[in-house]
């Protein structure tokens, strides 16, 4: 007796002290239109917050509650954020992602986004309203952690984020994007890459010190290769998960991808180091003369020293060997989960739809928005909910059951790489074909596809890579395998911003019952959805007399 009262004291005052050391983090976000000139070329307009842009990096710790109060006071655009990498664990409505969980934020209108961080790690937010964050409206987010394994060896934590850069709007992009004129689906090229939201970037350091770097690609459409010039570091995290520590030298980081390294310093101060990215021109439909694929900026021992433009003894990105994240274990040791109990089978597809127009495909389905969010669907149709037909056809919908293990294999049968997403997750990568490397644009440019064989396939790993965006290679596959023990509406989709606005993604609508006890919308959203005339309740046909009555819903463009 006097044992276990010892152990209730003690794990009370654990949790007491955890409650006690969290803060509420408040931002007051007014989103307006600036001007910014970052890449030196072209002066354009970008959505900035509170008059400034590039937009803040948000900073918080473990168990700490994060309040932003957005304003949308861009007059002509809604909006909306997504916090990329967070779980929602409860908070399933403030995930983001219009007509997904709420209603899009008309301009003169507010919405609060207000939950619990309950994770470490790096990640970023976005808006999620059709194609917006290329125009600006993304930054890191960085959650701390001084209890990280590696914490006692760092003297300084830096955050870097690159992302491709284009001259023009999106909504202009967009419009000769999805056109009869461009039939294959070639993604709009960028103008220039951005590091840090600019160019000639100097990073500074002081010798013999250790240094996390935290990378962040927050671009819409192209993957980076990443080194620094006469260094080495070790990997320790991928997408809000710690490893254990790998050296490397080159990483090939996709959009939506976080790494944190380790750099330690020289100890001469006598010459500045480039930081190299090149662009993955692989992605590329055309490369102009005038753009630029290879960015040099600095890690800057002496600022009175010269800073010279990187080496490339290189003819093509292809060259680049990065280290495979396939061999990043978790340094929790979670080991592989067992047979999964729901297999979700999936085959990506690029082709011209029956209006001349170029989109893009999962089990021939583009994914297309429904009349109602689909968190608000499961809110209000009852036992239904477990239906997916309530969920709409072209919203791609897959019930999954509470807490079942979850395997989806994702069989590409596109010349291009594709980094999907889950929301609501991370999980664990078991199998990639081809893998990274020298050899992974093999398939690009040939029509030998593989696919994968569960019969037939190489030893899954004790204790796999866990992310939240992995790389599907070009005519290759990728299976990822996680349990569904998050109750919620999760966005699965390809994070190119092209390829979404294409169609290439769906619904995960996990443990609908669940969701009904534990996630509730408040007013606020209500009002918005009042106010864009989107209905809160009904199928995704806006149905409420016949859940499986799905007459009047929104349908893709024939194939």
């Amino acid at each position: 007796m006097e044992f276990t009262m010892r152990l209730l004291v003690g794990i009370f005052a654990a949790a007491c002290f955890q409650l006690c050391q969290a803060k509420t983090v408040t931002y007051d976000f007014n989103l307006t239109w600036v001007m910014a000139n970052p890449d030196g070329l072209h002066e354009r307009q970008v959505l900035g917050v509170n008059g400034q842009w590039p937009l803040p990096i948000i900073e918080v710790e473990k168990g700490d509650r994060l309040v932003v109060n957005m304003h949308n006071g861009l007059g002509d655009k809604t909006s909306s954020i997504h916090w990329h990498g967070l779980y929602q664990n409860g908070t399933n409505n403030m995930d983001g992602p219009s007509m997904v969980t709420q209603c899009p934020v008309l301009p003169g209108y507010s919405y609060t986004y207000n939950f619990t961080v309950e994770q470490t790690g790096t990640y970023w937010y976005h808006c999620h309203v059709d194609a917006c964050y290329p125009d600006g409206q993304r930054q890191a987010l960085v959650v701390r952690d001084k209890d990280a394994y590696f914490a006692d060896e760092i003297d300084g934590d830096i955050t870097l984020t690159m992302s491709d850069w284009y001259h023009n709007m999106t909504e202009s992009l967009a419009h000769s994007f999805l056109s009869p004129t461009n039939p294959d689906g070639d993604e709009p090229i960028p103008n220039s890459f951005l590091f840090n939201d600019a160019v000639n970037t100097s990073i500074p350091v002081k010798p013999g010190k250790t240094y996390m770097l935290r990378l962040v690609n927050i671009g819409a459409f192209v993957g980076q290769y990443f080194y620094i010039e006469g260094h080495s570091f070790r990997i320790v995290e991928i997408d809000g998960v710690y490893t254990e520590p790998k050296e490397a030298e080159v990483l090939y980081i996709a959009v939506a991808q976080r790494y944190s390294i380790l750099v330690t310093a020289k100890s001469t101060t006598h010459k500045n180091f480039p930081i190299v990215t090149v662009a993955d021109a692989e992605l590329l439909d055309s490369i102009p003369d005038t753009l630029k694929l290879n960015q040099t900026n600095w890690l800057q021992y002496n600022a009175s020293a010269p800073h010279p433009q990187a080496v490339l003894n290189i003819t093509s990105s292809t060259q680049l060997d990065p280290f495979d994240d396939l061999g990043l274990y978790a340094y929790d040791q979670m080991e592989l989960l067992p047979e999964p109990e729901i297999t979700i089978t999936v085959n990506v597809a690029m082709q011209e739809a029956s209006n001349g127009e170029g989109y893009a495909y999962l089990n021939n389905i583009s994914y297309t928005k429904p009349k109602v969010p689909t968190l608000y669907s499961v809110l209000s149709s009852g036992s239904l909910a477990t239906n997916p037909t309530v969920y709409g056809n072209d919203t791609n919908p897959y019930v999954l059951g509470h807490n079942r293990i979850v395997e989806i294999v994702l069989n590409n049968n596109d010349t291009g790489a594709h980094p999907f997403h889950l929301h609501g997750h991370n999980f664990q990568l078991l199998d990639r074909f081809p893998p990274y490397g020298p050899h992974f644009f093999d398939y690009a440019d040939t029509d030998y596809r593989v696919t994968y064989n569960p019969n037939n396939h190489t030893a899954f790993p004790k204790v796999p890579a866990r992310r939240d965006t992995f790389v599907v290679p070009p005519q290759g596959y990728l299976v990822i395998r996680f349990v569904a023990d998050n109750p919620g509406v999760w966005f699965f989709h390809c994070h190119i911003d092209w390829h979404l606005m294409q169609g290439l993604g769906m619904l995960l609508i996990e443990a609908p019952l669940q969701i009904q006890e534990r996630v509730s919308i408040p007013q606020q959203q209500y009002d918005l959805c009042k106010a864009a005339g989107i209905p809160t309740e009904g199928n995704a046909a806006g149905n409420t007399e016949d859940y499986l009555d799905l007459r009047g819903q929104n349908l893709q463009v024939p194939i």
